[in-house]
């Protein structure tokens, strides 16, 4: 409980609304291990504790940047989030500097579609619409971005 605890007060950043999701974790906990194959407790945990912060943050809605990618959960598992699972964080000036630049280096097409799906909320059928493109596309533009911007952001850490 500790960890979940720690986990959560990570994203949420306060301590109570933290204890409030560990108690509601651990109850959809026992309804999710009986329906799930489980092959690795502590990371699917770790997933599902996750899940639950950043969906709790998405019915707040609450007011904040992006960060394109959480580094420890690609160094932890060795894999990239799926493409909803980006964390609010608040930036300082540098930093929004810096994602603002990265994006300016980004083709037009996949900047574009970062800004429409992620900071307009419109889903991929959406921009696939307003921009006639297929929604395959439109998934491939938006994770060929966030790969950019990543290294671009890593570059200039």
């Amino acid at each position: 409980m500790e960890l979940q605890l720690g986990l959560c007060y990570k994203y949420l950043r306060d301590k109570g609304r933290a204890e409030d999701a560990v108690m509601a974790i651990f109850e959809e906990l026992v309804d999710k291990v009986k329906r799930q194959e489980i092959e690795n407790f502590d990371k699917w945990l770790y997933v599902l504790s996750k899940n639950h912060c950043l969906m709790q943050l998405r019915k707040e809605n609450k007011k904040s940047l992006t960060v394109i990618y959480d580094s420890d959960l690609m160094h932890n598992q060795g894999e990239q989030h799926p493409v909803g699972d980006w964390l609010d964080q608040d930036f300082d000036e540098e930093m929004i500097h810096k994602l603002e630049s990265c994006m300016e280096d980004l083709a037009e097409n996949q900047a574009n579609c970062i800004r429409k799906h992620y900071f307009e909320k419109k889903s991929y059928k959406e921009i696939a619409e307003l921009l006639g493109e297929e929604p395959n596309k439109i998934r491939s533009y938006i994770q060929n971005g966030r790969r950019n911007l990543k290294n671009c952001l890593e570059r200039n850490r």
